[in-house]
């Protein structure tokens, strides 16, 4: 169901409003100007998010003096909630405040929590003494600054891309899908500052620098995002979306008797957007003559996007397993390059690498032969790209497998790998999160209502989460299945015991398992 919005997009045109209320001037306001101050930011944002979640665990556990296992549940569920909390910031965006003013709040919450954590690795009272866990007034420090940064970063990845794509000429489906692979790019750029810069300046000066450096960096973001306040255009909250779909879903049960003929006749008369065949219960909301076609649209609408949201979130539990299993991997493999020591944090710098390079490329192919191949094979929709993505996280997974068996043979053999071998398997994800969550990003944004496009856009980052939680969900459910066995598959602290090659297959069968259950609803769409 590939949605025509014609009506719709007209309406919502005339809904743009420049920053002194008035209707937005085409020729002062928006443009891509405006949009590129949005992926200017995004690269100081992501780098200060990434530079600190990436080594958080190790903060953590030298400075803090919590024990490994515990750190490394408060680094995913830092990073999990950090995602699942752009549903909460895309709903104030899409409800009560303009994303400008959004992503204005929740910058200042993240910089605050950046600030308290500065201070406490700065002074050396606020840390606990010899090898003590925090106190209490230590630990509340610790959890106000971390949970603070995680509010404003949901705030922020809510509402900073659906504001930039705000912007731009919505009849054009090929600038947005433009931005979206650029402001991917904006991604990838400061992940690479995180993977590299900020991660030698904190194992080389201290975590101390690594927050003030943050704390800079994300006021500087926020003082480029604000210089660009007299040339954006806004959109103007439409109130509350859950609320109209609890309403439509409340009214279609109500009027669940009703017949073809009265909601037909309704439907004529309330002037439908467009037709949809889709979810044809909630028609019935329309034998109530305070429900307009609009809101029912608006839910089908929303809900049809679930089932692609659903089918993404396995991806990204196989994403989670960079941030936990291939760095304990790649800490007891040899990192040693001519007398320079590799950081586990730093291996995604590969498949950043092969991203950064890649997007450009691809943008300058779909310029130069999109339009003859997109209109044959129609290869560059996001529902296709998202396809890839998942169908390579299934083989990534694979190649890990793999990759550990031969780990773990080596190690008794006594032999270490080089943690090179570990390359493979973050590009092979590398690639799959670029393509999926680019597609998720373009995707869910240019089918949503427009009244509920940040709330929407939010889904891609609430995949993530909810992956990151799914993946602490399966390993414990496969420690408690293998123990009933005899041993447990990711027990203990020594890999070399463990059989992570069967926890990476298990995640292969499921992620292909899943891919099925894509292509199922993606054609359905």
């Amino acid at each position: 169901m590939q949605i025509k919005k014609s009506v719709e997009e007209r309406i919502q045109n005339g809904d743009y409003r420049d920053w002194k209320g008035r209707k937005a001037d085409g020729n002062k306001h928006g443009g891509i100007r405006a949009a590129s101050l949005a992926c200017v930011v995004e690269v100081l944002e992501n780098m200060v998010f990434l530079s600190n979640a990436t080594n958080f665990v190790a903060y953590f556990v030298s400075s803090m003096h919590y024990p490994p296992a515990e750190s490394a549940n408060m680094v995913t569920n830092f990073m999990g909630t950090s995602f699942l909390l752009t549903i909460f910031g895309g709903f104030i965006s899409d409800s009560f405040l303009t994303r400008f003013t959004t992503f204005i709040i929740f910058c200042i919450i993240e910089l605050l929590g950046l600030i308290l954590l500065a201070i406490q690795a700065q002074n050396s009272k606020l840390q606990p003494a010899g090898n003590k866990r925090p106190s209490h007034g230590q630990a509340a420090i610790l959890y106000t600054g971390l949970y603070s940064m995680a509010t404003g970063v949901g705030g922020i990845k809510a509402a900073l891309p659906a504001h930039g794509a705000d912007q731009l000429d919505h009849s054009s489906q090929r600038l947005i899908s433009a931005f979206f692979n650029w402001y991917f790019f904006s991604l990838c750029t400061g992940g690479f500052i995180a993977a590299t810069v900020m991660v030698w300046i904190e194992e080389n000066r201290g975590w101390n620098w690594g927050f003030k450096i943050s704390a800079v960096a994300l006021s500087l973001a926020l003082f480029i995002f604000v210089v660009g306040f007299p040339f954006y255009r806004y959109k103007r909250p439409s109130g509350s979306p859950i609320t109209r779909i609890f309403k439509v879903i409340a009214s279609a049960l109500r009027n669940r008797k009703g017949t073809r003929a009265e909601v037909m006749g309704q439907n004529a008369s309330s002037g439908a957007l467009r037709p949809n065949d889709k979810l044809r219960f909630l028609d019935k909301a329309l034998v109530d003559d305070t429900m307009t076609a609009a809101e029912v649209d608006e839910t089908k609408t929303f809900f049809s996007l679930l089932p692609i949201f659903a089918s993404t979130i396995m991806m990204n539990c196989c994403l989670a397993q960079l941030q936990t299993f291939s760095v304990q991997q790649g800490n007891i493999m040899d990192r040693e390059l001519h007398n320079f020591k590799i950081p586990t944090q730093s291996m995604s710098v590969f498949p950043l690498t092969i991203m950064l390079v890649s997007i450009p490329l691809y943008e300058r192919f779909v310029h130069t032969f999109g339009t003859k191949i997109s209109a044959r094979l129609n290869i560059f929709q996001p529902l296709k790209r998202i396809g890839l993505g998942l169908a390579l996280a299934s083989g990534s997974m694979a190649v890990a497998a793999l990759i550990e068996a031969k780990r773990r043979n080596a190690a008794e053999n006594h032999v270490t790998l080089s943690v090179f071998w570990l390359v493979f398997q973050y590009l092979l994800l590398g690639v799959s999160d670029m393509l999926t969550l680019g597609g998720m990003l373009e995707f869910f944004y240019s089918e949503a209502p427009h009244s509920m496009r940040s709330m929407s856009t939010a889904l891609s980052w609430c995949s993530t989460s909810m992956g990151f939680f799914l993946s602490s969900a399966l390993v414990s459910v496969t420690n408690s299945v293998s123990r009933k066995f005899g041993r447990e598959w990711l027990g203990g602290h020594d890999l070399n015991h463990a059989r992570l090659d069967l926890f990476y297959t298990l995640l292969c069968v499921l992620n292909f398992i899943n891919f099925l259950n894509y292509i199922y609803w993606a054609k359905r769409y």
